[in-house]
């Protein structure tokens, strides 16, 4: 097994290793992966969050499968590895070009729209937002053969329960998708006018009986555009940015979702990957902020993505089982899933950390224990409040367990972890080895 991981240097490590949550609220969602074209979408009471997948090798385009990460406060994310592939349609021959994608819900059903760049787009169904997701039309939903401009579909449910399809790169289409969801109505539509200065990547919003067609904007470099519209057919009217397009980013791609009050923006940059370098390659990583409208149904303006601040919206809990790979950042280390299934943390390396962003201990931890696999001698886990330099709570020793894939519980006392903290978990090893363990899950007890 090979693990690519980001080299640490520079003053942006420094900054992060002090731990500094002002820093780490602003950053990219994800950091294990480069994740890119976020398509979230709102069920039970969680965020599911669909993004393409570009490879940590990628100089161009190289994109295999689709992610899916979950929340429910909008900085600690659980990866749940990929949820489809290229593979998962049958009749697809390219080896890339796993686009941009969408995921809606419907009588239960979770549909995902997945365009293969040159062969159209196709569509999986599922019983759960965490798949299996399987074919059931063994052929492209839609795929006009005289051009390769079928790309980054968007899918809206109306009140009124007409679905609409809206995709393409340059010009703009549009479809009405059956109660099926898996077959459309009539003939493919093509946008007598574009909206001005759309580049790719629609999305499909409405709120209080306006329609939005959020967009990649001007290129090179994307912003953030938007129309507006009276009927979810248009005609649109280009309203201006939600973010302006900046040199300090290249790409983009919208999605927008409604969640527990308020309204929030996803978009993509470069920010993981510039932390190691500035050549331009093709890693995207997804980010999120919270968008303001105006009494017209307007959006005003948002700053660059680090110049914003996501606020945590409720408490975590630790006295559950918590999946390892779940986090508010942890820059270095990698997620893979295994075998059976399981998604375990990896690629930890000496004095590396996670966070977790406002965690709950109420009255307070007395116990900490975590699934984990070593053959290092020597390793250990710092739990620490604050930074990864605050309060010492306490220090779980990872022992050997004979391979990396036999996991023991372990478990160590926890002492002065009360109210609302960030927790740190500081990976260390006194043999000053990488690789040290593999993580499944871990719990506090009180």
């Amino acid at each position: 097994m090979m693990i690519i991981k980001a080299k640490h240097f520079g003053l942006i490590t420094g900054l992060l290793c002090l731990g500094a949550t002002t820093v780490n609220a602003q950053r990219p969602l994800i950091q294990t992966k480069y994740t890119a074209d976020p398509a979230p979408m709102v069920h039970n009471d969680t965020v599911f969050l669909y993004t393409t997948h570009d490879e940590d090798d990628a100089q161009g385009f190289k994109m295999y499968d689709w992610l899916l990460y979950s929340s429910t406060d909008m900085v600690n994310w659980t990866d749940h590895g990929a949820v489809a592939s290229l593979k998962s349609f049958s009749w697809v021959t390219r080896d890339n070009g796993a686009w941009a994608q969408q995921v809606v819900e419907r009588n239960g059903k979770f549909y995902m729209y997945c365009p293969i760049h040159g062969q159209g787009i196709g569509v999986l169904v599922s019983d759960t937002p965490y798949g299996p997701f399987k074919d059931p039309l063994d052929k492209p939903l839609v795929w006009q053969k005289e051009h390769w401009e079928d790309i980054d579909p968007t899918v809206l449910i109306d009140d009124d329960g007409q679905a609409y399809m809206y995709w393409g790169n340059p010009n703009v289409y549009y479809v009405k998708l059956n109660e099926d969801m898996i077959s459309y109505s009539g003939d493919i539509v093509k946008l007598e006018k574009t909206p001005e200065h759309y580049q790719e990547g629609p999305w499909l919003y409405k709120r209080n009986e306006h329609y939005y067609l959020a967009f990649a904007s001007t290129c090179c470099p994307e912003g953030l555009g938007y129309a507006m519209s009276d009927s979810p057919t248009g005609p649109w009217t280009t309203k201006g940015y939600i973010m302006q397009p900046t040199q300090r980013s290249r790409g983009n791609h919208p999605g927008i979702i409604d969640y527990k009050g308020s309204t929030y923006a996803f978009g993509l940059n470069y920010d993981i990957m510039h932390m190691e370098t500035f050549k331009h390659h093709e890693r995207r990583s997804s980010s999120a902020a919270k968008i303001t409208f105006n009494e017209d149904g307007t959006i005003q303006e948002l700053p660059y993505w680090s110049d914003t601040v996501l606020e945590q919206i409720e408490s975590f809990n630790p006295y559950q089982r918590v999946e390892a790979e779940t986090m508010a950042w942890g820059y270095g280390l990698k997620t893979e899933k295994m075998p059976d299934g399981k998604i375990v943390l990896n690629g930890i390396d000496n004095n590396e950390s996670l966070l977790l962003r406002g965690v709950d201990f109420g009255k307070g931890a007395k116990k900490f224990s975590i699934s984990a696999a070593s053959i290092v001698e020597g390793g250990y886990i710092e739990i620490r409040l604050g930074s990864t330099r605050g309060q010492l709570v306490g220090t779980v020793e990872i022992t050997n367990t004979g391979g990396m894939d036999r996991y023991a519980t372990m478990s160590c006392d926890v002492k002065g972890a009360k109210g609302i903290h960030d927790l740190y978990f500081c990976f260390k090893s006194s043999a000053q080895k990488d690789n040290l363990f593999f993580l499944d899950h871990w719990e506090f007890y009180n």
